[in-house]
């Protein structure tokens, strides 16, 4: 019950009453400069959200997968793995440390390669590259609570250098 009651805290955090639009803006800098502004105007910010839109997806492919670079990359891992697990281990055990540190280290490796290798070939070479991705807004739109959108834009509006940039 109390999970819902957080959930239901966080969403009245990023909610507004009958929001109204301030400005669109090409990048995130645009729309928090202008809150700023609003900030330094004494404009009750707290009634203010910055939103994300038209968001996309960007993936940016950094190299081509082998088997041996799968397999190096699974012994890294698991060798960081189980270092981090002797190490925990260590810290309760009475015998040699040095020897359950690098055994669990060396068991982790093992584990990190066979399981990268498997992983591996479940693709069947479907995706023989590796990437990273991230999802991207490509506009920002500032809202603000109705009773405090007219005030708003009367602020912006002495703003240097702003320019309108709402969508109809």
């Amino acid at each position: 019950m109390s999970n819902q009651t957080n959930l239901r805290g966080l969403r009245s955090g990023l909610t507004l009453n009958y929001p109204q639009s301030l400005g669109v803006f090409d990048d995130y800098a645009e729309a928090q400069k202008v809150v700023d502004f609003l900030s330094d105007q004494e404009f009750p910010v707290e009634n203010c959200l910055i939103v994300g839109t038209d968001l996309k997806q960007m993936e940016r492919v950094t190299g081509r997968l082998t088997m041996s670079r799968v397999a190096v990359g699974g012994l890294a891992s698991g060798a960081w793995l189980g270092l981090f697990v002797g190490l925990i281990f260590s810290l309760f055990g009475e015998e040699d440390v040095l020897a359950m540190i690098l055994s669990t280290a060396l068991f982790g490796a093992l584990f990190g390669v066979i399981w990268a290798l498997v992983g591996y070939a479940a693709t069947r070479g479907r995706r023989d590259f590796s990437s990273v991705s991230m999802i991207v807004a490509t506009k920002y739109e500032v809202l603000v609570e109705h009773k405090h959108a007219a005030r708003g834009r009367e602020l912006l509006a002495t703003m240097p250098g702003y320019r309108n940039q709402q969508l109809s």
